[in-house]
């Protein structure tokens, strides 16, 4: 059976969560496979809307088994909380429909403290960190005294590790003005969070190799966007983790030859949360009318999102990095009512035409869009389901963006609802 990964190929806020919920009615597992709770996706089913952070997508459809793998940076208290709010809508969370990697490093309070300290005063270049402590706990995953889940269920090696990292923070927050870490609190609360998490732990990577040797399906669902990826992204307005679709072995434990189909989310036009480069922005009304119509405020932080006009050349440059095989076009009822619109076909760069984003951020402030004009259309798309249902104009923007980035549309997404969504090509056929 297939084995689908899907990527944002922007800088996130792409619509993943509506797509991932979408094609796990064709899954049997769904695996988060990076990243932690900075990220948010939106489902919406019906009257029902769900706000999902750190917990997978395919939770609020039953009958699935979604994993959390040992790629994602996990805060417990913030999960037993979003566990306690999906509870409350009605969805079912048990150890038989969601296991965590017991490997996951866990972002503990300090985490947050100092990726929000480090901001404060950092302000001349902030990255514009969610402050979530993300970064920090990557950096103490890297540095060898992450805290992982396995750990709560041990209380020496539990002491041990805490121990061994606060060595290290105390010197740094005393270094920001801060007090040092209170030891005995924080080992009471991680010992009181542990018997709410540990019943989700287990070996990831095994219980992965057997469902797909039993020939499950597998759908492994990404965060944020491949132009955050940190190799890949807009250095250093990025996330600390790699976002692009290789990672997806990685942050789940197992070989590359387990992805067969590389889905990548493209919204119709482009936004970006935060600090850093956006060659496309718009700060007219425009971009005004594309954030408004969009809603285009983030999950996670509820932060307005920079709006700009589609550029082809990222998404080109996303296929190519991420393997994308077929992408998934977002919010093209978002365009409706425009008399043209623009899309970016290439940069000018001190005269010279680039066909790429250059890696020096000095290159990339200074690149300019080179812009092609294409019609518009009136008619409304929001709910289309066929192509039949779309303007020719749209029709053609659609093929014309396929064109410029050298990959097909698999899917198209006319409205925020799980069944308005034209299917071209069925990423987990075999």
């Amino acid at each position: 059976m297939a084995n689908v990964v899907v990527v944002g190929a922007q800088w996130g806020d792409e619509g993943k969560g509506k797509l991932v919920d979408w094609l796990s009615a064709r899954a049997d597992v769904v695996v988060r496979f990076q990243g932690g709770h900075n990220a948010g996706h939106t489902l919406v089913i019906g009257d029902r809307v769900f706000k999902l952070h750190a917990l997978p997508s395919g939770l609020v459809r039953g009958g699935k088994l979604s994993v959390i793998g040992n790629g994602v940076v996990l805060d417990p208290w913030h999960l037993v909380k979003e566990i306690e709010g999906l509870r409350a809508q009605g969805v079912e969370i048990t150890p038989e429909t969601l296991v965590i990697a017991e490997n996951a490093p866990l972002i503990l309070p300090f985490h947050g403290e100092l990726d929000r300290a480090r901001e404060e005063q950092n302000a001349a270049a902030r990255i514009g960190t969610t402050g979530r402590g993300i970064g920090p706990a990557y950096e103490d995953k890297v540095g060898r005294r992450a805290i992982r889940v396995a750990d709560l269920g041990d209380a020496a090696t539990l002491e041990r590790r805490l121990e061994r990292a606060l060595v290290h923070h105390d010197a740094l927050r005393a270094g920001l003005g801060l007090e040092p870490v209170d030891r005995a609190a924080l080992l009471a609360a991680l010992k009181e969070v542990a018997p709410q998490i540990l019943p989700f732990a287990g070996p990831v990577w095994k219980l992965l190799d057997e469902r797909r040797r039993a020939g499950r399906r597998i759908l492994f669902e990404g965060a944020q966007g491949a132009l955050l990826d940190i190799d890949f992204g807009t250095y250093p307005f990025v996330t600390s983790s790699n976002v692009i679709a290789g990672q997806a072995a990685t942050g789940a434990g197992l070989g590359p030859g387990a992805v067969d189909f590389v889905l990548g989310i493209v919204k119709a036009y482009t936004t970006r949360v935060g600090e850093g480069p956006f060659p496309t922005e718009l700060h007219d009304a425009d971009g005004r009318r594309l954030g408004e119509r969009g809603h285009e405020f983030g999950t996670t932080t509820g932060r307005r999102r920079r709006c700009g006009w589609f550029d082809a050349v990222l998404v080109r440059q996303s296929c190519a990095i991420n393997g994308i095989d077929g992408i998934a076009l977002t919010k093209l009822d978002v365009l409706d009512g425009f008399d043209e619109l623009k899309i970016c076909v290439a940069y000018e760069l001190d005269g010279v035409r680039l066909d790429h984003l250059p890696a020096a951020a000095g290159l990339q402030a200074r690149c300019r869009p080179v812009y092609e004009t294409v019609p518009g259309w009136r008619e409304s798309t929001e709910g289309a389901r066929s192509w039949a249902d779309l303007p020719a104009a749209a029709v053609k923007y659609v093929r014309r963006i396929e064109e410029l980035i050298g990959c097909p549309a698999a899917l198209v997404s006319t409205s925020p609802e799980r069944e308005d969504t034209i299917l071209v090509t069925d990423p987990f056929a075999d």
